[in-house]
This record gives structure tokens, C-alpha cells and sequence, in this order.
């Protein structure tokens, strides 16, 4: 159950949303029933349109989507109306990484690895010299 804050900023998305199902003369059938599923599962959000022909009103045809698919309706307004199911987390598509961003985080890396194995080197250089210079000096006196 979606509370009133949550259905008024989905409102507020639908708003903008293109409408991408229309329910025709022969109403709700299962191959409307499966695109609103696949539409579901890919957008969380679906806005569909009854057209004249239907015989049946916005209402009735949001009521019937929802009870097949277990989705919530938004808003019906006219012939039009909107439906929100939450998209289980697997079926969600992950953003895909920029290859090019990744070769350059490679290429800073292998710089940063580099630099560090050359201070390293240095260090190690400077503390046998320091060494060096201190058994010279006890030789000495």
C-alpha cells in the first residue's frame, strides 16, 4: 500500500511519463496483461490510455491490471491511468561502468603503484646512506 506523500510524488513522475499502453476494444487480455508485466518489471511505472472503443472506463481497467499483476494504481483521470509495482532488485538494471573512466582509473593506479615503488626505493637508498654515514663518522672518531 503506497501512502499519500508516496503517491504524490509518483504522480508527479507520471506526469512527465509518456504513455506507453492503450487499452483497445477487446479490453484487458492476457498479452496486455503480459506487456504491462514486462513494462512493470523494466520502468516501475506504466501509464496507460483506454481509448473510446474499450467499453470499459479507466477505472475498471486499472482495477483489473492491478488485481492480475499485484500492482497499486496511482492515479486515474480520464482514460487515462497509471499503475507502480516495485521491481524486485534483480531485475533492476545495474548502470554500466564507462570503459573509458575504467582504463583511466587503471592508468592512475599503475602511476600511483609506480611512484609509490620509486619513493619506496629512494627511502630505502637514503636510510643506507644515513647508515653509512653514521658508522663513517664512529670510524672516525
Amino acid at each position: 500500500m503506497l501512502s499519500s506523500k508516496d503517491r504524490a510524488a509518483l504522480r508527479s513522475q507520471a506526469n512527465s511519463a509518456e504513455t506507453i499502453l492503450h487499452i483497445g476494444k477487446s479490453g484487458v487480455t492476457e498479452a496486455v496483461v503480459a506487456q504491462v508485466r514486462e513494462a512493470l518489471a523494466a520502468r516501475e511505472l506504466v501509464k496507460g490510455k483506454v481509448l473510446e472503443s474499450a467499453g470499459m472506463t479507466a477505472r475498471e481497467v486499472c482495477d483489473a491490471l492491478c488485481q492480475a499483476l499485484g500492482a497499486e494504481p496511482v492515479q486515474t483521470i480520464g482514460t487515462v491511468f497509471v499503475l507502480y509495482k516495485k521491481a524486485p532488485e534483480q531485475a533492476k538494471a545495474k548502470p554500466r561502468k564507462n570503459p573509458v573512466r575504467e582504463g583511466a582509473k587503471a592508468r592512475r593506479q599503475s602511476r600511483k603503484d609506480e611512484r609509490e615503488r620509486r619513493n619506496e626505493f629512494f627511502r630505502e637508498q637514503a636510510i643506507q646512506q644515513a647508515i653509512e654515514r653514521r658508522i663513517a663518522r664512529e670510524n672516525r672518531d
